[in-house]
């Protein structure tokens, strides 16, 4: 077990503390914030099942794999005196994602590190509680399970009693993706704790009635939930299952969630780089003046907004900045996540987000998940070919776009594209040119109310510009 260290910083006041407002669920502990650091108290009536973790050998063999999120143990005063037996300190993760922000293949990742950890922790002796989407972080390239006090001590003829959430939070969606439509995705943003399998088994098609593992665990399972939880559920806690039994469920599990595919194909944006406008000369002189704005503003984070597949975000993360890859289509996503994993990229998390509808605050509250605007503001924002898809194909004024990356970042890397550019046109093909604001001179003066413009450059043989902007004060 790791030794308790004193950190050296944290004299700190009240008003410098504040509760993880997703933490409320669980009685074995509490995260909290102290300056703007994470720390999780652990419960005295969680002190058996951790000391178990500890010392079985668990925790050591899942840190080694990279499936457990490290921690210290630290001495720093307790939230609740009479509860807490220690305080340890995760290592901190520097962006938060959900589950509906994924591809199709981050969900799949994630569902497989959440049934290996569980089928690890039954050669120690103890099982995952949940099976909570919400438990992993992708950190370093790899899907990792970050709640610590996941974990209890397994009792003989005991079943999982994340299973049901399990198939909700992960074989559900991915099989709609699947067999049905990645949009389907999006149903977790409105069922928090997942999608319900009666609805799942409505929407999914007649053939997945043929297909075992979805039988077992949607279709079959769908027929007997009723309220908040299946009679299936209940028969099988009742039933005494011996060991053997319990891992042929998760290994069915894990043969299901292996069997889903989905491939990337057919978006406009997938393919967006075998249509572009650029000259090759152009498009290599755009990767050296970003390149340049990144060595001069030195930033620790970057979100690239409409990064598609990745291209200009790898120019950040290939020099060990941590960069966020959003875009709105999940073709790309994948495309560029697939791309992480072949080259086992570290710095770089793609994530779905539409811009004109972001992930807003959610769950208990509308506290329970963040909104990407509670997540930042982050150092950089790169917004590449963007702004012409706001202003014109969502009809967006300048002024508020500034407005929206004024609150985002402290710098901003953006690309002008004049309404005369090919892509422009093509987007005014089908509606009227209604757009006399959308001009150069008036995308300055509304920038100008919330950054300074830092330096200007031409795109080459283009009558496009990039500008690198800082915010305010």
């Amino acid at each position: 077990m790791k030794n308790s260290n004193q950190d050296k910083n944290l004299n700190y006041k009240m008003e410098n503390f504040a509760r993880v407002s997703s933490s409320f669920r669980d009685p074995s502990g509490i995260l909290f914030f102290v300056n703007g650091q994470v720390y999780r108290q652990v419960n005295q009536s969680y002190k058996n099942d951790y000391e178990k973790l500890m010392d079985s050998g668990l925790y050591d063999l899942l840190i080694k794999k990279k499936l457990l999120i490290p921690h210290e143990e630290v001495n720093i005063e307790p939230i609740l005196n009479e509860k807490s037996y220690k305080i340890i300190k995760p290592q901190q993760i520097p962006f938060i994602s959900y589950p509906y922000e994924w591809c199709f293949s981050e969900l799949k990742e994630a569902a497989l590190t959440t049934l290996e950890v569980q089928k690890i922790s039954m050669g120690f002796g103890m099982t995952l509680k949940d099976a909570s989407a919400y438990n992993i972080q992708f950190i370093d390239g790899h899907a990792t399970l970050i709640d610590t006090l996941s974990f209890e001590t397994y009792r003989d003829g005991q079943f999982w009693y994340g299973y049901r959430q399990f198939c909700q939070h992960f074989l559900a969606p991915l099989s709609l993706i699947s067999h049905k439509d990645v949009r389907l995705l999006q149903l977790l943003r409105v069922f928090i704790d997942g999608i319900p399998l009666d609805l799942t088994s409505s929407i999914l098609p007649m053939r997945t009635k043929s297909m075992f593992s979805l039988i077992a665990h949607i279709h079959a399972h769908a027929k007997s939930q009723k309220h908040y939880e299946s009679k299936i559920d209940v028969k099988i806690k009742e039933k005494k299952l011996g060991k053997k039994a319990f891992l042929g469920i998760i290994e069915s599990l894990l043969s299901a969630i292996k069997k889903l595919n989905w491939k990337p194909s057919g978006t406009e944006w997938a393919e967006y780089y075998s249509d572009t406008n650029y000259s090759e000369s152009g498009f290599e002189q755009k990767k050296d003046v970003i390149v340049n704005f990144f060595e001069k503003i030195k930033p620790k984070i970057v979100w690239d907004l409409g990064a598609n597949t990745g291209i200009f975000s790898r120019l950040s993360s290939s020099k060990d900045i941590l960069t966020i890859s959003f875009d709105i289509d999940p073709a790309a996503v994948e495309k560029n996540f697939l791309e992480c994993k072949k080259n086992s990229e570290k710095n770089i998390l793609p994530l779905v987000i539409d811009l004109t509808n972001p992930s807003s605050s959610i769950g208990w509250q509308n506290d329970e998940r963040m909104s990407l605007m509670d997540r930042g503001p982050t150092d950089t924002i790169l917004a590449l070919a963007l702004i012409h898809h706001l202003a014109i194909s969502n009809n967006v004024p300048l002024y508020k776009i500034a407005e929206f990356f004024g609150n985002l970042c402290k710098s901003l890397i953006i690309e002008f594209i004049p309404i005369t550019d090919s892509q422009v046109q093509r987007l005014l093909v089908s509606r009227e040119d209604i757009f006399d604001e959308y001009t150069e001179d008036n995308f300055k003066i509304e920038f100008k109310k919330k950054f300074n413009i830092v330096e200007m450059v031409p795109v080459k043989d283009s009558k496009r510009t990039i500008y690198l902007m800082e915010k305010k004060l």
